[in-house]
């Protein structure tokens, strides 16, 4: 069964820690998702699979990290650099090493290029630098849309994909939360979205103040963009949702199961 940390005192820890050595942290940032989904979507995507995951789900769940990296600069949008973030969730990574955890799963509800990269490198380098730490812990980072095939074929959808706040993101919220799903969908001016739909990176804007390789480019939003969406958030349907939602929390438990596994027989 999953242990809420927020809910439990020192000697229910002690409990957990007999019956698990696993635990997972979910992260999700504070973002625009057009005008249709609330700027918890992405927090929504980490935490809902390990509450509807109840019972079958044999692992702490910590308390979410909700700020991290977007890259976006609408409106509601709370940004993190990716740096800070790696290294924050680094801090907590080792905190739960400490206590003796072995399996320790950074669940992400949220993308972003930039963001994933610096996640990927803070991660890498406490395995790097503590070689010991290294053979006594499985150090996974899990992103809730590749537990789900349904989700990962809208980012395939041709001739344009389905990104943020797309048919997939809007179908999940009609299952978990459809109270915080607007009726009114809007989008950007058709080129801008037509754009935003074919690469995910489009939305970021590049300049330099002389042209050289030498010299860091400054990276922000494009201007004309206005509402943000990137896929197809008309066509998502409340039965998509709880299958792509199903999906993300068999491949959970699964993958659990399959660490607590590996931890009791190696």
């Amino acid at each position: 069964m999953a242990f809420y940390m927020e809910k439990m005192s020192v000697r229910d820890m002690k409990n957990a820690m007999e019956k698990t050595k696993t635990v997972i942290i979910p992260t999700g940032v504070v973002e625009q998702h057009g005008y249709h989904l609330p700027l918890s979507t992405d927090i929504l995507n980490s935490t809902m699979p390990t509450v509807l995951a109840g019972d079958r789900l044999n692992a702490v769940v910590a308390p979410p990290v909700n700020y991290c990296f977007s890259g976006g600069e609408l409106l509601g949008t709370v940004n993190v650099s990716p740096n800070t973030f790696g290294l924050y969730i680094s801090e907590i990574v080792s905190e739960f090493a400490r206590m003796g955890f072995e399996n320790i799963i950074v669940l992400l509800g949220h993308a972003g290029t930039d963001n994933i990269n610096a996640l990927k490198n803070s991660l890498q380098m406490i395995l790097r630098r503590d070689k010991a730490l290294s053979e006594k812990i499985t150090l996974s980072l899990v992103e809730a849309w590749n537990l789900s095939p349904t989700w990962l074929s809208g980012f395939s959808l041709e001739p344009e994909h389905d990104f943020h706040a797309g048919m997939m993101e809007t179908a999940l919220m009609m299952h978990w939360a459809p109270e915080l799903v607007g009726d009114e969908i809007v989008q950007d001016e058709e080129y801008y979205a037509k754009m935003m739909r074919t690469d995910q990176d489009w939305f970021e804007k590049r300049t330099k103040p002389l042209e050289s390789p030498f010299i860091v480019e400054t990276v922000g939003q494009r201007d004309e963009i206005e509402v943000g969406v990137m896929g197809l958030p008309e066509q998502a349907t409340k039965e998509l949702g709880e299958k792509i939602c199903n999906e993300i929390i068999d491949g959970l438990v699964e993958y659990v199961n399959k660490l607590e596994e590996y931890r009791k027989n190696k």
